[in-house]
């Protein structure tokens, strides 16, 4: 789970300005790191692309946490 984790901080630092060492498991997508709805549905739309999954829109609204994104990936890809 540990490089799923830093392929998301990537992705992430991609679409939002901030700092790849202030991103945590338990860091809120909207109130740590700013994120948007725009900026989760472009989150969302990379991370298919790298990893070759489907996240549904009912996935995302769901997500609150950079650890939900990783749960999330670890079930789909395992």
């Amino acid at each position: 789970m540990n490089d799923i984790f830093e392929t998301l901080k990537e992705i992430i630092c991609d679409y939002v300005e901030v700092d790849a060492d202030e991103i945590k498991p338990e860091s809120s997508l909207r109130y740590d790191i700013g994120a948007t709805s725009f900026d989760l549905m472009n989150i969302a739309d990379a991370i298919e692309d790298r990893f070759g999954i489907k996240v549904t829109n009912t996935a995302v609204v769901k997500i609150k946490t950079v650890g939900d994104i990783a749960q999330l990936l670890a079930e789909k890809i395992s």
